[in-house]
């Protein structure tokens, strides 16, 4: 897999219907995962929340969502991130290591619970970016 540069939505809640309107608006295949799936909230009101949400179209758009935790901000307007993923872990660290000069590290890139390497931070002009780098497969 080539590295993707995508958009990320955020949403309060609402992230399975946002993203299935825009599966009935462009098409594709939908995936959506929870966070029971990963084991990745205690709060039993999250659990049937969208941890990760990823709509592939056949022409090659991809859009991203998940819902915000009930711990974290959700601001209405600035919902959004900047996801960069893929399988090159040379590549994608190198990006890592250039755009989080002067950033804000918001998840450091580590093992995530899915078996990718993962981090977020918000870069030093405000953007939010998202960066998976693909684990393994067996």
């Amino acid at each position: 897999m080539a590295t993707r540069l995508n958009p990320y939505l955020t949403f309060r809640d609402t992230a399975r219907q946002a993203m299935e309107f825009y599966q009935s608006v462009f098409g594709g295949e939908l995936t959506v995962s929870t966070f029971a799936e990963f084991h990745a909230s205690e709060d039993p009101a999250e659990q049937d929340k969208v941890m990760h949400s990823q709509l592939t179209t056949d022409n090659g758009l991809v859009l991203m969502g998940a819902d915000t935790p009930n711990t974290m901000d959700y601001t209405v307007g600035s919902s959004y991130s900047v996801s960069l993923s893929g399988e090159d872990d040379a590549e994608l660290r190198g990006y890592w290591d250039k755009l989080t000069v002067g950033a804000t590290i918001g998840e450091p890139l580590s093992t995530a619970p899915w078996g990718d390497s993962f981090g977020m931070f918000t870069d030093k002009f405000g953007v939010s970016w998202l960066v998976n780098i693909a684990g393994s497969q067996p």
